[in-house]
């Protein structure tokens, strides 16, 4: 076969992608999503930006008028290149989106200059000098993403103008910034995967080299103390040096994807450790039950270890978005199925919360716990971001629609790889994977299984050129922890398996089918006690979905804060993928008393109301959905005296 349709396309490491040519997704969770993000999601991205004048930028730089017209925040034009790049990814050439891309190609390109500088907020007439603000100006930040969206072009659709745009900014930058140019970084990690990827594309070794120097340069304190401290940008220490992810989470992310990138192409193992062990300690210390990255709200950071609030959960959708496109690059180059187990609990429970079910609204943070009910925002104005209580159409800082919207159309790249052995299986979905292994054996199976919902993945095989033995390793998730997989191979061979790789070597024939099935049911999460903010509460998780209590499916139109759950009764299934567990419905008086809220432990109070109750439990994905509402993921459990027996008898005294 040719080279693939691929977002990342490493040229070493354990395992190689396979490309939006060679797996197609057929159907379920995933398709749906992307369906809505083709139909729906793509324009209404488009028709936004042009509506607040984002694309209208580039003309108005075009004809001088920038200084006096630019509209919106300094990294804007990104905006546009991430759904050049999602357009791009969606659908194969030939349809309605090449029209598309064409006419927002010509409008970015009126605004490149001759020495292919292109920049709407810098460097026009009226405007700050070019490069002035490395801080904040985000100029290479947007850099990249358009070299991204001309990598996206040429590999799918074949290189065209776009490409040729992005080329040209690419030389201007290694001309600008490499050695005995600009001794500096920017703010906003990103520049860096994009360069990678494009000497990926076109062989040309400057384009690493360049990528490689922004990561040595990072951590020296070139760029200036601000009011967050370097840590916000990664500058406080070399990228070799650090321990675990810290600032901005977005920019963390982004940074420890490029160091993995380089470290990979130059085989630079030392680079690649100390990001796995920065990887291992956030994910040990600083992500929620989601996936979710980043825990303050005034700077978009990570926070210490440990500290997970729910209620104040920032988990940018972007970071989540970055911590896939991290945990990813660190699979393809170990093989280690860990990365491809946080990949999946970040896609469902926070890429897959972020759009709204008809895909024309979305979250920029993901709360774990909103204690009070939204507001609708208005359907035709700009959004703040983390302040807004309900999913918005668009925001002033609109990054997280346009990163859901790239993400969700190279999504079928992420199922699969192959090496020497055989083939891998990361992700779960209907789908149909062909492709050519080692020595030009063809192969081609077919996946089917109703994942999420049902643990069971059937794959059968379409096509199988050689008569030789391979492999076909299907992932065993981490949350099947505890729980019993089972494996049966084509001869009807049933066996447990552990968490990790599960895999059957045979001379594969067509017809051959192997089954794997995973005990998706509920089940009751705790946190670690060193999480200070959910003592006393348990989670529900069922499969890789995070479930979580809405206001709108307790009776008498109570709020989150009133349920308590009991862990001695096991959450059982309801219907329509809800999860129920016997529970409490305290009635507090809503009415301030005048009463101190704290109390002796022994001291005799008088206890409020309390009904037992059945509570229903929705994918956290989904909440907000139904309209405005309180929410909550951790559940507080009942006190001890009001413990509620299996049997559904109360014992309250």
């Amino acid at each position: 076969m040719g080279p693939s349709v691929l977002p990342v396309a490493p040229t070493r490491g354990r395992l190689r992608p396979l490309g939006l040519d060679e797996v197609r997704i057929t159907g379920g969770f995933w398709a749906r999503r992307r369906h809505t993000n083709e139909s729906a999601t793509l324009g209404h991205c488009r028709d936004w930006m042009e509506r607040v004048g984002w694309t209208g930028n580039f003309r108005a730089a075009a004809q001088g008028r920038a200084h006096r017209d630019r509209r919106g925040r300094e990294f804007a034009d990104s905006e546009v290149y991430k759904l050049l790049e999602a357009m791009a990814w969606q659908a194969g050439p030939g349809g309605r989106l090449d029209t598309d891309i064409a006419a927002l190609t010509e409008v970015v390109a009126s605004a490149q200059e001759p020495d292919g500088y292109l920049n709407t907020a810098f460097g026009h007439p009226g405007q700050p000098a070019r490069y002035s603000d490395l801080e904040w100006g985000h100029e290479l930040y947007c850099n990249g993403f358009l070299i991204q969206a001309g990598v996206a072009q040429a590999r799918a659709r074949g290189e065209g103008e776009l490409t040729k745009i992005a080329r040209r900014t690419a030389d201007h930058v290694c001309a600008t910034f490499g050695r005995g140019g600009i001794e500096g970084v920017c703010g906003h990690p990103e520049i860096e995967t994009a360069l990678v990827e494009l000497a990926r594309l076109t062989g040309e070794q400057r384009y690493l080299d360049q990528a490689a120097i922004f990561i040595d340069r990072r951590g020296h304190g070139t760029l200036a103390d601000g009011e967050f401290g370097r840590v916000y940008y990664q500058d406080d220490m070399p990228v070799r040096r650090a321990t675990v992810l810290r600032g901005h989470a977005v920019r963390a992310l982004y940074l420890a994807a490029g160091a993995v990138d380089v470290a990979v192409e130059t085989g630079d193992d030392d680079l690649l450790d100390a990001v796995v062990r920065q990887w291992e300690a956030t994910v040990a210390r600083r992500t929620y039950l989601t996936g979710g990255m980043g825990s303050h709200h005034r700077d978009e950071s990570f926070g210490d270890d440990f500290v997970l609030p729910p209620d104040r959960a920032y988990s940018e959708t972007c970071a989540g978005v970055a911590s896939v496109m991290l945990s990813w690059r660190l699979l393809l180059a170990t093989g280690e199925p860990r990365y491809a187990d946080l990949a999946e609990r970040t896609l469902f429970n926070v890429v897959a919360t972020s759009p709204a079910e008809d895909g024309r609204a979305f979250f920029y943070a993901n709360t774990l716990h909103r204690r009070h009910r939204g507001a609708v925002p208005a359907a035709d104005a700009v959004s703040p971001r983390a302040e807004s209580s309900l999913r918005a159409p668009w925001f002033a800082v609109s990054c997280c629609p346009t990163n859901v919207a790239r993400t969700l159309a190279q999504l079928p790249a992420y199922l699969a790889t192959a090496d020497d052995h055989g083939l891998q299986l990361h992700q779960y979905a209907d789908a149909e994977i062909a492709t050519s292994l080692a020595g030009g054996h063809d192969v081609a199976l077919r996946v089917r299984t109703d994942y999420p919902s049902g643990g069971t993945v059937s794959v059968r095989i379409d096509r199988s050129s050689s008569g030789r033995p391979w492999t076909v390793s299907l992932r065993v998730p981490a949350w099947t922890q505890g729980a019993t997989a089972w494996l049966v191979d084509p001869d009807g061979a049933r066996r447990t398996v552990p968490p990790g790789m599960a895999e059957v070597t045979r001379r594969f024939r067509p017809g051959d089918e192997i089954r794997l099935e995973l005990p998706v049911r509920p089940r009751w999460i705790r946190a670690d006690p060193r999480v200070d903010a959910v003592r006393g509460t348990v989670a529900v998780q069922r499969g890789p979905l995070v479930y979580c209590a809405e206001s709108v499916d307790l009776p008498g139109g109570h709020d989150v804060e009133v349920i308590r759950v009991d862990p001695a009764a096991p959450p059982q299934d309801g219907p329509d993928g809800t999860v129920v567990t016997p529970g409490q419905i305290t009635a507090y008086d809503v009415q301030h008393d005048g009463t101190w809220p704290y109390r002796p432990l022994d001291a005799a109070a008088a206890e409020p109301s309390t009904d037992r109750a059945e509570i229903v439990l929705v994918p956290y994905h989904s909440w907000a959905n139904r309209g405005p509402s309180t929410v909550r993921v951790w559940l507080p459990v009942v006190e001890p005296h009001r413990a509620i027996p299996l049997d559904g008898t109360s014992t309250a005294k």
